[in-house]
């Protein structure tokens, strides 16, 4: 009880601390958003073979989020405990396996220190208590469906799904928003991504977004309320917008190659969470129409 009276006492100390439990949630994250997505391929393909009459797919190995332990894909060393601390480990090693000196990416302490940061951004920004701890699941939620999303352009129903209900039944303490401005929030959230996605595709025949795009709306309704699509919208838009020309014109990206929508929604999401009001505010002050 002391560690926590210290803790809400020293706003800096708890960001500190927020800042080193959440390099360590990168870290999972990391095992997550690889493994995730095999993990659903694997049980796709089991289902058309079920569904087909085909025998059954044989894998040799048991694969998931524990097993089998993290290892080198060069040359299967497997990664003992100090290898593993988040950031330091990468730092120590010198980016390199210690089993085969082949290279490291560079992502891995990249998510591990985003995740982080982050976490200490919402401690600072929502102090102790039960406000901060539910935004820091929906931060490293919205951190792994961006990260998933921009490499496979999957916005797993395992992530999606829990985090829509999790808003709902936040909602049913006030939490961040009331009840209704949540239900609300979750139906609109969906049937707007919905309605573009038809409008689009009877006026091109192309589709032009995923149904994970509906759901992750959909769950950000539940979180923030229906007031907060419109912004969640425009902000996810207008990044979207800035970072895809910027692909194109400084990449040569195909511009028939699809980007995904997803990171830019919890980009914006998450910045409505912490400063949805004061955008808001701004705006209005801004347009002159808050007198």
């Amino acid at each position: 009880m002391q560690a926590l009276h210290l803790l809400a006492q020293d706003p800096a100390l708890f960001a500190a601390v927020a800042l080193l439990f959440g390099t360590a949630i990168g870290s999972f994250l990391n095992v997550l958003c690889l493994r995730l997505p095999v993990m659903m391929e694997r049980e796709w393909r089991s289902q058309c073979h079920e569904m087909l009459g085909l025998p059954a797919d044989s894998i040799q190995e048991r694969f998931n989020l524990a097993f089998p332990p993290s290892r080198c894909p060069q040359c299967g060393h497997s990664i003992r405990a100090w290898e593993n601390i988040p950031v330091i480990s990468y730092l120590l090693l010198k980016g390199r396996c210690s089993g085969c000196g082949t290279g490291i990416s560079a992502r891995y302490p990249f998510v591990e220190a985003a995740c982080g940061v982050l976490s200490a951004v919402v401690a600072w920004h929502f102090g102790p208590g039960w406000q901060c701890a539910a935004a820091l699941v929906l931060t490293w939620a919205l951190l792994a469906l961006a990260i998933i999303d921009f490499d496979t352009q999957l916005l797993p129903d395992d992530i999606t799904l829990p985090l829509l209900w999790a808003g709902l039944l936040l909602a049913l303490g006030n939490t961040f928003i009331p009840l209704r401005d949540a239900v609300i929030g979750a139906a609109a959230g969906y049937l707007i991504l919905w309605t573009v996605y038809w409008v689009f595709k009877l006026i091109t025949g192309r589709e032009g977004m995923g149904f994970g795009d509906f759901k992750l709306l959909a769950a950000l309704g539940a979180w923030l309320g229906w007031q907060a699509l419109p912004q969640v919208i425009l902000l996810s838009s207008v990044v979207g917008a800035v970072v895809g020309i910027g692909m194109i014109v400084l990449r040569g990206r195909d511009r028939q190659i699809p980007i995904p929508f997803g990171p830019y929604l919890a980009a914006a999401g998450w910045i409505a969470l912490l400063w949805g009001h004061e955008i808001s505010r701004w705006y209005l002050n801004a347009s002159g129409m808050n007198h």
